[in-house]
């Protein structure tokens, strides 16, 4: 993958981000600096590393459910508010500009 200007002002745009194109230039060459140090890692072989300790899997609970018959969840019952089921939020992303 090709890490330029260009795709990091297109990453900037869709993350809302305003970035200036000298910040866009400095951050294409630092991206590029860390995929270079993935790639270098990805170039060990892996008998040249130490073998994994297998964790302790963790105990999993039951899937059981808490609430009785009609009654409201936590997190529904502290919602500001609720329409047709679905949390209501202020929108914070606009895609214009």
């Amino acid at each position: 993958m090709r890490i330029d200007g260009g795709l990091v002002r297109r990453m900037a745009r869709l993350a809302a981000l305003d970035l200036a194109e000298e910040e866009a230039g400095r951050l294409a060459e630092e991206l590029r600096r860390v995929l270079d140090h993935f790639e270098v890692i990805r170039s060990v072989p892996d008998d040249l590393l130490p073998p994994l300790s297998d964790a302790p899997a963790a105990p999993l609970r039951d899937d059981v459910p808490s609430a009785e018959a009609g009654e409201r969840p936590f997190a529904v019952a502290n919602a500001p508010e609720m329409a047709r089921g679905h949390f209501v939020a202020p929108r914070v992303v606009s895609r214009n500009g």
